[in-house]
Order: structure tokens, then C-alpha cells, then sequence
């Protein structure tokens, strides 16, 4: 398992379009996941220690930014050849153990998480009302582990602060995650 962080954010970055099959069984795009006063848009997986750590803050943060018109989406992009956790059916499972309030989608062709230049998960990616690029940093300051209760929600304040003025916080800790597992060329 690589241990990878995420580059600075590059501000003002568009967000790709995707059409993506979710677990619910509709085939999302990016509008469809947009809220009035965002976007966050998370790679993550099922094996990864570093998104199970932080899985239920995950849930906890999107239904608070949801009250704020932020949409959340959560790609996995991993190739589950290697990685069966990470098979549709296991996403399934999972988004309905947590009870995921947003749509997880299969990037099969791993050409989504290509454009975004995701690399980790969990890679989260914050956009303004415009759809333009403000946050590129972690969750909070958890890692293979889950943080003590308490510590502060960056994803959170940095998501919050983009819904209330457009700007993402010029400060940004990256997250960092396990590598996507990426198809042999």
C-alpha cells in the first residue's frame, strides 16, 4: 500500500463533467450532484484504512453541508481486480451500512478520477457555486486512524466558508490516503 498526499489546491480549476453508474442504480452527472452553493466531490474506496477511519465523519460533514446548498459525491475508482472490497456489489453494501446521504458512483474506466487528478483516496475536491476548484485538503486530522473527538472538521469550516462566500480558505492541510489503484496500461 502506497501512502500518497494531495497537491496544493489549484484555485479556479473547473470541474470535470462525469456520467457515472451509482449503487442506487441511476446514472449520475455532475449537475445532478451539484448544490446551489457547491460541489464536493470525494474519491474514495471500500478497502482503504485511511477512508475507513473517517467514514461516519464523512456521513456527519456531507449531511451538515447539505444544510448549507453544498451537494456531495463520493467516485471509487480503484480497479477491484486486485482489491474485490472495492467491487460494485461491496459498494453497494457499504453505502447502505453507513447510509451514505450522497450518490456513490464506479468510475470503471478510472477516466473520471484521471481528469479531477485524483490520487488518493480519500481525495476530496471542493467547488463553489461556479463549480470552481476551492478546497483540495483533508477531512480533519485523522490517518489510518480516526482523530480524538473534538479535533477541527477542515473539510467542514473549508466547505462551509466556500458556501458563504465563493472562497475556499487560503491555508489548506492535504489528505492523505493509499494510491488509487490504477489498471495496467
Amino acid at each position: 500500500m502506497v501512502s500518497l498526499e494531495t497537491p496544493v489546491c489549484d484555485f479556479g480549476q473547473q470541474a470535470p463533467e462525469f456520467v457515472l453508474p451509482g449503487v442506487d442504480g441511476q446514472v449520475w452527472r455532475r449537475d445532478d450532484c451539484a448544490g446551489p452553493n457547491g460541489l464536493l466531490v470525494m474519491f474514495i474506496c471500500n478497502h482503504c484504512p485511511y477512508v475507513k477511519a473517517v467514514r461516519e465523519r464523512i456521513v456527519r460533514d456531507t449531511r451538515a453541508l447539505m444544510t448549507l446548498g453544498v451537494g456531495s459525491v463520493a467516485i471509487m475508482a480503484n480497479d477491484p481486480s486486485d482489491y474485490p472490497e472495492d467491487s460494485f456489489e461491496h459498494m453497494k453494501a457499504v453505502a447502505l451500512e453507513y447510509d451514505f446521504p450522497f450518490p456513490y458512483l464506479m468510475d470503471e474506466s478510472q477516466e473520471v478520477a484521471k481528469r479531477f487528478g485524483a490520487i488518493c483516496t480519500p481525495d476530496f475536491f471542493g467547488y463553489n457555486s461556479a463549480l470552481e476548484l476551492q478546497y483540495r485538503g483533508r477531512l480533519d486530522e485523522s490517518r489510518k486512524e480516526t482523530a480524538p473527538a473534538g479535533v477541527r472538521r477542515d473539510l467542514f469550516e473549508a466547505m462551509k466558508q466556500v458556501a458563504e462566500t465563493g472562497q475556499g480558505p487560503e491555508h489548506q492541510i492535504p489528505s492523505m490516503g493509499c494510491s488509487i489503484k490504477w489498471r495496467d496500461a
